[in-house]
């Protein structure tokens, strides 16, 4: 073998030490920034705004998107259209969370859970469905811990129309539906 050199270190280079600047930045007031929601995050929310719950699907595969997207990430391909979802579901897995969405403890601990959200004339299975993390209201700390919601029927609570911004929080809760 001509002019074939073997590396130096075949095993990587050799561990050095090496002290980097650590930057600290103290907090100043609130950050504010515009995110742009694109087409496929934007007609989500505004269907949210309406009482209304959007997703898309893919023929080629099956799958329903909830929240939506433009391109299906299993067949790498555009979506075919967009379908709604009922305001209710069944409640696949669930926890108590003693943190709240801004980090702050919470005195009493909420139900928080994947709902799998219903689509008429659509079958799904239970690792491929279209669903969506939310409160789940009405749950208590041994319903989760007994794993009693696993399976339990939902139905979403919206807030009043006038006061719904286009957020996922126009759904206050999932409220548990007793037999």
């Amino acid at each position: 073998m001509t002019g074939a050199t073997k590396p130096l270190n075949p095993r990587g280079t050799k561990y050095e030490r090496v002290d980097f600047p650590v930057f600290e930045f103290p907090v100043v007031g609130k950050a504010r920034y515009n995110y742009t929601t694109g087409e496929a995050l934007g007609r989500f929310l505004a269907g949210l705004k309406e009482g209304r719950i959007l997703g898309t699907y893919c023929n080629k595969c099956g799958r329903v998107f909830v929240p939506p997207r433009m391109y299906c990430s299993y067949c790498f391909r555009e979506v075919d259209g967009w379908v709604e979802a009922k305001d209710e579901g069944v409640v696949v897995t669930a926890v108590m969370s003693y943190i709240s969405a801004t980090r702050a403890r919470l005195e009493k601990p909420v139900a928080v859970g994947v709902i799998k959200l219903d689509i008429p004339g659509r079958q799904f299975d239970d690792h491929f469905f279209p669903g969506i993390m939310h409160h789940i209201c009405g749950a208590t700390e041994e319903d989760v811990k007994s794993m009693r919601i696993f399976g339990a029927k939902v139905k979403a609570k919206w807030k009043p129309y006038e006061q719904r911004t286009g957020s996922i929080t126009d759904i206050e809760c999932f409220e548990l539906v007793r037999p």
